[in-house]
């Protein structure tokens, strides 16, 4: 019994340091290898694809682990908050965010920063701004006031009937495209402190959520209310892409002018083939490879990001106009969302 009693104790004093050994050996391979998550509002716009290619390039690069999550549709707010959910399970160390509710998400993200993740808004801010760590996105408002201003030169003092295809009510980065594109315009009583879509001025307004085939039928409703619109602001290019087939359909197409936000590749071609008269370029690459960065190196030395980032933005078009900077259609494919 003495003998078998000794055999126990150094059994299962071998299995006690076993166990040590394997966590320690876990928690040095989550501090090699840290787990950084990715949350984008969908899966399926090239915007966030192109994120997604960052954030997964700059993870290999670096040597984390990328989970990744997305809600259905531009709007999801149980889908992020589920996947918020599960990459705390999983042990990731940062999540990236591209909020589709602003305000929405903010209890799902305290939870998450309470459980000692540091989370980073790409893209979209949080509502209110301190909900995360840290925002990297592009100035929204700004990417608005240069298509506006360029707008307004192009029109040549022709008298604007304006119709904007916006992304859906209450989104911040769809409010600020759209009054910063009234303010380059010339519109007063709008600014960057406003909290409100401002639809002083303009005929229609229309949300597309985004979405091409929505933003067809958004242009489609405007152009049955008001006939003789001739100038365009869409959320985005897949929006713009829309905008145009039904102008196409109703023969206007080479009369109403179109502008827009993102600068992807298919939108630049877009604009080198006329279809866009001219776009603000923004960056997610850029914004997902600098999110891993800050990840990566919030794993190793516990140093968390903040405030806010300025990932930068371009205007391009072809056909440049006084007084507005911007980029050719060549530079906007060269670079386009930060390739």
């Amino acid at each position: 019994m003495q003998k078998n009693a000794k055999v126990f104790a150094v059994s299962a004093a071998l299995a006690t340091v076993t166990a040590l050994a394997v966590t320690t050996a876990h928690a040095a391979l989550a501090q090699s290898q840290p787990i950084i998550g990715l949350i984008t509002k969908t899966d399926t716009n090239p915007f966030f694809v192109k994120m997604k290619e960052g954030a997964q390039a700059e993870a290999t690069r670096l040597g984390a682990k990328l989970m990744t999550g997305a809600g259905k549709a531009d709007g999801d707010n149980a889908g992020q908050v589920t996947a918020i959910e599960n990459m705390v399970a999983a042990g990731a160390k940062t999540i990236l965010i591209t909020p589709s509710d602003a305000k929405a998400i903010v209890p799902a993200i305290a939870k998450a920063r309470a459980a000692g993740v540091m989370v980073i808004a790409l893209d979209s801010p949080t509502e209110p701004a301190s909900a995360v760590d840290g925002l990297f996105a592009t100035n929204n408002y700004q990417a608005g006031v240069l298509i506006g201003q360029w707008a307004k030169k192009a029109m040549g003092g022709k008298k604007a009937v304006i119709a904007t295809i916006d992304l859906f009510p209450g989104q911040p980065v769809g409010i600020a495209r759209h009054n910063g594109f009234l303010a380059g315009f010339g519109m007063g009583g709008v600014s960057a402190k406003s909290a409100n879509q401002v639809n002083a001025g303009v005929a229609c307004a229309q949300d597309s959520f985004g979405d091409q085939a929505k933003g067809q039928t958004a242009m489609e409703n405007c152009l049955q209310k008001n006939p003789d619109i001739n100038l365009v602001y869409t959320i985005n290019e897949p929006a713009a892409a829309g905008a145009y087939q039904a102008l196409k359909a109703a023969g206007k197409e080479k009369s109403v002018l179109i502008v827009s936000v993102d600068g992807g590749c298919a939108g630049v071609r877009n604009v080198e083939a006329g279809v866009i008269g001219a776009t603000s370029q923004q960056y997610p690459l850029k914004m997902a490879a600098m999110g891993v960065a800050a990840g990566v190196n919030y794993a190793k030395t516990g140093k968390k990001v903040s405030g806010y980032t300025d990932t930068g933005v371009n205007l391009i078009t072809n056909k440049a106009q006084s007084g507005v900077k911007s980029q050719t259609g060549k530079y906007g494919l060269a670079n386009c969302w930060g390739k």
